[in-house]
């Protein structure tokens, strides 16, 4: 290659694999509860449907499995796994422990940059608010919190909470469904965002703690309605 000649665009992501496609709409059908929990999973049908080979479907089975969103039962073989309140309580207590740190953490050391990236972040929330595709507002809530994370440097701990983004985001959508319709959620995501900004960590702190346990007792009584059989809507 000649020096003069200008170089090659840098890849700043790498093209969606056929079976990262296959994840993503997989995961997308179980959050959004076009299976319901407990639903088997059968190749034949998802192969027909995603136009792909049985291999590929066994490989999303066993990826979703690992992120908590399938079970493998005995003599049933995969289904959509069943989330109870205990389980979600644990990831409610995860998530305040370590998003409430990175918040604290993002208040007190967040370069000048920073700032617009969360205003867009917070923004892309209010329109996808609007927006008929849960996902959307799942992808744009998630990105939220991942600038906060990575601009806090809890690396690790974005990681961990990655491993358990299929359940969180499960139980996104199960308690976004209503907080939105009232805006509690967005003003709680934008009490966040202000005391970041502000760079009080103890405020910030406290409104991660007050959006989570919103979000926590909205979900409790979502699955309690569930379990004693007048969930209806509850398509997790």
């Amino acid at each position: 290659m000649k020096s003069s000649e200008p170089p090659l665009q840098k890849i700043d992501k790498a093209p969606q694999t056929l079976r990262d496609i296959v994840q993503d709409r997989l995961r997308e059908a179980i959050i959004d509860g076009r299976f319901a929990p407990g639903q088997r999973l059968v190749e034949r049908p998802l192969c027909d449907q995603l136009g792909v080979s049985r291999t590929v479907i066994r490989e999303t089975i066993r990826f979703l499995e690992a992120e908590g969103l399938v079970e493998i039962l005995p003599n049933r073989g995969p289904v959509v796994s069943t989330l109870d309140w205990a389980q979600a309580k644990q990831i409610y207590d995860v998530r305040l422990l370590l998003e409430g740190a990175a918040a604290a953490t993002c208040a007190q050391r967040h370069g000048q940059n920073f700032a617009p990236e969360l205003d867009r972040a917070l923004n892309y929330i209010k329109t996808a608010m609007g927006d008929t595709e849960w996902a959307n507002l799942l992808q744009a809530t998630t990105r939220f919190y991942e600038l906060i994370f990575k601009e806090a440097g809890h690396i690790v701990a974005w990681e961990i909470v990655q491993r358990l983004n299929g359940r969180i985001s499960r139980l996104r959508a199960l308690t976004l469904s209503t907080r939105s319709r009232d805006g509690k959620g967005l003003k709680q995501l934008t009490a966040i965002h202000d005391a970041i900004l502000s760079r009080d960590p103890n405020a910030a702190l406290q409104a991660v703690e007050t959006h989570i346990t919103a979000a926590a007792t909205a979900a409790q009584g979502f699955l309690k309605d569930a379990k004693a059989g007048l969930g209806k809507d509850l398509q997790l």
